[in-house]
């Protein structure tokens, strides 16, 4: 039997080669595994492929976010080469930012760093070793200083250099915030969009800013202890419309990505609706959580121990009945996990994708 709340449990062994590190081009031309998870058969495809799978009627819910290049490098106190990475602003006018800053040690409260052609000073240590960082004066100020010497945050997996900025960005992205992509819907692109909606696919938005809360590890043994940060997100009265009339046509709500999945719990008002609105959200989505308006997830494969490794399996367990499918469910991922890496497929933010359903109907 496993033990669900056992960090150990979501470990599995990946070849270093599988990470991918560099994203696919076309965008479209990733893979696509396909998991219906009711009978455990899985197909093989190209990602442009998911047309055939989502039918006319079902909503299509996306994460509009766009990543700021938020990662920034300059000289702290006596010269040394210092590094902070954004977060979160502190308030609307993105004058002053919650950070991570590198090396922690030497970079106290009331420390400047330099980047650029500006001083930035660090103004507290706030919890868990995060730093207030003053960035700028105002919104327009500050996002021009990052476009100018900003760069891409991505992932301390991703060890190849060169890659261009806009790669690490959704070709929807509107609303600036996040700090780590919505890497399953990097896949997409305009045309494919278009065709989908050509075909009766609806499509829906939310905002979820991606934070700390998404990438930080999880560290605790009892995963019941991990405690996630919270990240703003928000939902319209249009997506409200939208999941309500394709509830009343019988079809599916299909998150694109985890962050997606976790805006709409988040805000699930029962019998598969939501409440729209805008606020923060500490939700960490496990086995034994019991999903309310999502029906079927496209997902990238994810790091072991990671939260959304845990999200993935609770989601699986989700279209599954009887006493024992939490555990069930964990053991077929772990499954479909080991066969991907044996199938070749590319892993973590530029990898191939997952489309986990169940009989196609809610």
């Amino acid at each position: 039997m496993i033990d669900l709340y056992s960090l150990e449990a979501y470990d599995y062994d990946l070849p270093a080669e599988r990470i991918a590190q560099t994203p696919a081009v076309p965008r479209d031309s990733s893979r696509l595994l396909v998991w219906n998870a009711l009978n455990n058969r899985m197909e093989h495809r190209v990602f442009r492929d998911i047309q055939e799978y989502l039918e006319p009627g079902d909503l299509l819910v996306l994460n509009d976010t766009r990543v700021l290049p938020a990662r920034l490098t300059g000289s702290g106190p006596g010269g040394g080469a210092a590094e902070i990475l954004l977060l979160e602003p502190e308030e609307t006018t993105f004058r002053r930012w919650k950070a991570l800053v590198r090396p922690g040690r030497r970079l106290p409260a009331g420390s400047e760093v330099s980047v650029g052609d500006r001083v930035l000073e660090i103004e507290q240590v706030v919890d868990d070793g995060l730093r207030v960082v003053r960035v700028g004066t105002d919104r327009e100020d500050v996002l021009a200083f990052l476009d100018r010497y900003g760069q891409a945050p991505l992932p301390p997996y991703i060890k190849a250099t060169g890659t261009p900025r806009e790669s690490y960005q959704t070709v929807f992205a509107a609303r600036d915030g996040s700090v780590a992509a919505p890497t399953a819907s990097l896949h997409f692109t305009k045309d494919l969009l278009r065709r989908l909606e050509e075909r009766g696919t609806e499509i829906a938005w939310v905002t979820l800013h991606v934070g700390l809360g998404t990438f930080r590890p999880v560290r605790a043994r009892d995963i019941r202890d991990h405690r996630i940060h919270g990240e703003r997100c928000e939902a319209s009265k249009a997506t409200e419309e939208a999941i309500k009339a394709c509830r009343a046509r019988g079809r599916r709500v299909v998150a694109a990505g985890t962050t997606v999945a976790r805006t709409l719990e988040s805000m699930a008002a029962g019998n598969g609706l939501i409440s729209p609105g805008a606020g923060r959200t500490e939700l960490f989505i496990r086995p034994g959580f019991r999903y309310g308006v999502v029906d079927a997830l496209l997902t990238n494969f994810h790091l072991p121990k990671s939260s959304l490794l845990m999200m993935v399996a609770a989601f699986v367990a989700n279209l599954r009945e009887g006493a024992a499918r939490e555990e069930t469910a964990l053991m077929d991922l772990q499954g479909v996990y080991s066969r991907a890496v044996a199938e070749g497929y590319r892993f973590f933010s530029f990898g191939d994708a997952m489309f986990i359903c169940g009989d196609g109907r809610k």
